[in-house]
């Protein structure tokens, strides 16, 4: 008897899974705790970056496959979120490209003049930057089109999904680390303070180093997001105002123009780390197909399509299609 897949987890991991299935035909129902504007995805950038994200050759055509996707979605940004916009990225003076450097078509070396000051050295690229509310919505509409249907479900066991459907699909980011359960799961808090634009066109990330927190200003639609920190192991989701108070300065040096900026509002969320994505399947002792796409890092945006189709692939193979 056709059962179909559970989704479980609705942030952007678990909403391209379920839209790659459902527009192959596959009878998908996404059961999430939380509304889809109010998971972890919902207060992201978000620029596409591989940003804390493991391991590297898989990551790599990941990000690669997710960027052409992206590219294409930003043809209609009014409708997707998606654009594709300039901007640079700091790198260290002496090394060499990052390592995804590849999938960016025209990236190349800042010239001295382009760069904001305090910064060294950069790469200039045209990359996708996601009005992630507008994106998600986008993804929900389309699930939806494709004869998905989205529930407000919270779980505490795979056992409930796996009553209900043949195959089950773990998109559930850090709540992985007591589901499954899996310690290896931890969140990096990260902080971020939205602000009204003083007339920024392009971006600028200064991703930071190991244990250090990254520095960047994105224009969207509905005004700057100012970032950010990286916080391992901190569980808080509720904005620290001195924090926020560092990073407003942190961020003026690329442009005085924003500290003079309304402050439109505050976001925390728990990015979802692990050592390595988990991408694999298990059979369960009922013989539900049970299906691990989570551990994303701060690379959801980055990595989520090529993950959604990898993912899908798994269930299309235990299904024999």
């Amino acid at each position: 008897m056709e059962r179909g897949v559970i989704v479980v987890g609705a942030g952007i991991i678990g909403l391209t899974t379920a839209v790659v299935l459902a527009e192959a035909g596959t009878p998908v129902r996404v059961w999430s705790r939380d509304p889809v504007e109010m998971t972890t995805s919902a207060a992201a950038g978000a620029l596409w970056e591989p940003y804390r994200v493991e391991p590297q050759e898989l990551v790599f055509d990941w990000s690669r496959r997710s960027f052409r996707v992206l590219e294409e979605l930003a043809a209609k940004p009014d409708e997707t979120g998606v654009r594709m916009a300039d901007g640079i990225q700091a790198h260290p003076e002496g090394e060499g490209p990052p390592f995804w450097a590849a999938t960016v078509p025209g990236m190349r070396r800042a010239t001295a003049d382009e760069l904001p000051p305090g910064c060294a050295s950069g790469y200039r690229a045209r990359m996708p930057l996601v009005d992630m509310p507008t994106h998600l919505g986008h993804l929900t509409r389309r699930l939806a089109a494709a004869g998905g249907e989205l529930e407000p479900r919270a779980i505490t066991s795979f056992d409930e999904p796996a009553a209900e459907a043949g195959v089950v699909v773990n998109c559930t980011g850090l709540g992985a680390r007591e589901l499954v359960p899996d310690p290896g799961v931890r969140p990096v808090q990260g902080q971020i303070v939205v602000v009204e634009n003083p007339g920024l066109t392009e971006w600028f990330v200064d991703p930071g180093g190991e244990g250090e927190d990254a520095l960047y200003a994105l224009p969207q639609p509905f005004g700057v997001v100012l970032g950010g920190t990286a916080r391992e192991d901190e569980w808080g989701t509720e904005p620290d105002p001195e924090i926020a108070a560092g990073i407003v300065r942190r961020v003026c040096r690329l442009d005085p123009r924003l500290a003079q900026a309304r402050v439109l509002g505050h976001r925390v969320g728990l990015r979802p780390y692990r050592h390595a994505v988990r991408m694999e399947s298990e059979r369960r002792p009922d013989g539900t197909l049970l299906v691990h796409n989570y551990g994303h890092g701060g690379a959801g945006i980055t990595v989520s399509w090529g993950c959604a189709r990898d993912a899908a692939a798994l269930v299309a193979r235990d299904r024999g299609i």
